[in-house]
């Protein structure tokens, strides 16, 4: 019998975690990429040599868009493609952390519907199907019932405080945590670990298209910074930042955040 989509990805994101542990962070080769675009290391590139042999072989009619390879403007004709970042928190996997993860999604028709963020070092393995729930490693997985913001954990980096993204220039009293690794974030988010998760910046799919497929099946509410629904498989590959976290939590915080649409970023 033919592998399903979902098995697909976990079996993968496994083998991805096998690749990627045969080089220690530290030791790892590691150079900036052009244009600021962040740094790279030899693990990335085997990670996704591996990842865009074995899914494409697997799935020839799906497009490809990965962190790790150039561009295709193919895919923008696809119905299905598939939306790879093959580590995500390369800073983190370079120091010797602990807290970086393959990110594996398949997209259709500018939705996620198939999602898997595996963090081999942590033995975590979330995956999620569009309808049929999300969990982590077996076990299903929800978002927190907090509903108010000024008790709630939100995972973001320390700019999204800053008073201009505030509504009466006050950011709500929330806790805050950051880990370097969105799809991360966005898993936490998922098991209820932690209530929410914000990033403010222009935002790249590969980072956020598994995670905002787990946070949805989770019983959770994902959107751009502006509200609006995440459409993936754009010409660009950006979104307008993230917001996500339980629904009434996630409607409070775009209450108070300040409306930004893609073109007011700054």
């Amino acid at each position: 019998m033919p592998e399903n989509d979902l098995s697909l990805l976990v079996s993968a994101a496994r083998s991805a975690g096998e690749i990627a542990l045969q080089y220690v962070g530290t030791e790892a080769r590691k150079w900036d990429k052009p244009d600021g675009a962040g740094p790279v290391t030899e693990a990335d590139l085997a990670v996704n040599r591996y990842l865009e042999d074995h899914l494409k072989a697997a799935r020839p009619d799906y497009g490809w868009l990965s962190e790790e390879s150039e561009n295709e403007p193919s895919r923008l004709s696809c119905r299905r493609v598939f939306v790879i970042d093959p580590i995500d928190g390369t800073r983190s996997f370079a120091d010797g952390s602990r807290t970086w993860a393959h990110s594996l999604a398949i997209v259709k028709d500018g939705e996620p519907v198939t999602a898997v963020v595996y963090l081999p070092q942590r033995g975590l393995m979330f995956e999620a199907a569009a309808g049929q729930g999300a969990a982590c490693n077996g076990t299903p997985v929800a978002v927190s019932a907090t509903s108010d913001a000024e008790a709630s954990h939100v995972l973001s980096a320390t700019p999204t405080l800053e008073p201009q993204h505030w509504t009466d220039g006050q950011p709500p009293a929330f806790r805050r945590s950051h880990r370097p690794s969105l799809a991360y974030r966005m898993a936490r988010v998922a098991d209820g670990t932690y209530d929410a998760m914000l990033t403010l910046r222009p935002t790249w799919e590969w980072d956020i298209a598994a995670g905002a497929l787990l946070l949805q099946e989770a019983g959770g509410c994902v959107s751009d910074r502006s509200g609006a629904a995440l459409r993936f498989n754009r010409p660009d590959a950006l979104q307008n930042g993230v917001v996500a976290g339980g629904r009434a939590l996630h409607r409070q915080l775009l209450s108070r955040l300040v409306y930004h649409t893609a073109e007011g970023d700054s």
